[in-house]
């Protein structure tokens, strides 16, 4: 099992679970806030650990702020950059301040999402 240490000196490991099943997923909103109230966000498919305290989406791994973030409740385990993970919202205002203006829906869940 290959591991190493992130800024804050935790052991990262890199290794991910050895097939991602789609009954331990979801599709969820994520967004950046590493550099303020708002930043880049994405609509797509975040699968679970057997825990459910880790989250993983697109080779990122995110672990919970439990309650200590501001506008942000996971954190990238890599290089604790903040997020805003949560499942989207049926009418698509996802951003905090309402409204989906630059928001990203990955191809693999358009058709999903849409139907929600």
């Amino acid at each position: 099992m290959d591991s190493r240490t992130n800024q804050y000196g935790q052991k990262i490991n890199e290794t991910l679970p050895s097939e991602f099943k789609l009954e331990r997923s979801r599709i969820m909103y994520i967004e950046d806030k590493s550099g303020g109230l708002e930043g880049d966000a994405r609509i797509g498919r975040v699968y679970f650990s057997k825990t459910g305290k880790t989250l993983y989406y697109h080779g990122r791994m995110f672990r919970s702020l439990k309650g200590n973030g501001y506008k942000s409740n996971y954190q990238d385990i890599e290089n604790g950059d903040e997020f805003w993970i949560s499942g989207p919202r049926k009418d698509k205002n996802d951003r905090l301040y309402g409204g989906n203006q630059g928001v990203i829906v990955d191809d693999d869940v358009k058709d999903e999402y849409l139907e929600l």
